[in-house]
């Protein structure tokens, strides 16, 4: 069983949680769903019409802040963005278009504009959607191919810590859910594909493109 995050070989069997059988990567810590659980395309799109993704919802656009004020701070004015799994209602893109920013948005079912992949970005959102992805290998290739040098991968999604926890887990118990992140997890990557990475709040990951893949920093708090 390969890892889906750094494709790594060091996979063993983790638990098995509501009949349904999860992996821990010892490289890149990463827990994740066994593939055979996966939900069927239409299964997944009726479960995201259930989220409640209003724009102009006050609580949804402060849960959001936790990723746009640190974002905004590194951003120069006018900046190019993209919101990448943006869903039906895309309130981020909204908000840093108010700060002044220009977004394009992408969501496999709701924003499939195959054109806006093409571009490149000074910086790209991808909140509560990492944990979604199938192959996060290759999105994360694929999302590194679309910065600029010096442009920001800004990622929120709830980081897992306590695998005595993991089985109650209400994130777990999503079953759009398929892949967990840890800090570690954003460090390896950050590292692997030269990126500057720093975690200014809780469950998010600012990752900076650097020319030449050098100058990787990081620090870590979790150590669970």
């Amino acid at each position: 069983m390969h890892c889906p995050v750094c494709l790594g070989l060091q996979t063993t069997s983790f638990m098995v949680a509501g009949e349904r059988r999860y992996w821990r990567c010892g490289q890149c810590e990463a827990r994740f769903l066994d593939p055979d659980h996966f939900l069927s395309s239409e299964h997944e799109y009726n479960h995201y019409l259930l989220h409640e993704n209003d724009t102009g919802d006050l609580g949804y656009r402060a849960f959001l802040a936790k990723l746009a004020n640190p974002l905004l701070e590194k951003l120069q004015p006018v900046s190019s963005g993209l919101d990448y799994g943006c869903g039906p209602g895309p309130a981020l893109a909204v908000m840093l278009t108010e700060a002044g920013h220009q977004v394009n948005l992408f969501d496999p079912y709701f924003h499939n504009d195959a054109q806006v992949l093409k571009g490149r970005y000074d910086f790209i959102t991808c909140s509560e959607t990492a944990e979604h992805f199938y192959r996060p290998w290759e999105e994360f290739h694929r999302l590194d191919s679309m910065l600029n040098n010096g442009a920001w991968l800004a990622i929120m999604t709830c980081f897992q810590t306590d695998d005595a926890a993991f089985q109650r887990w209400y994130y777990r118990r999503d079953p759009t859910h398929v892949v967990f992140y840890r800090q570690r997890t954003f460090a390896w990557l950050a590292k692997r594909f030269g990126w500057r990475c720093e975690f200014p709040v809780k469950d998010v990951a600012l990752m900076q493109k650097m020319s030449g893949g050098a100058g990787v920093e990081f620090g870590l708090s979790d150590t669970t």
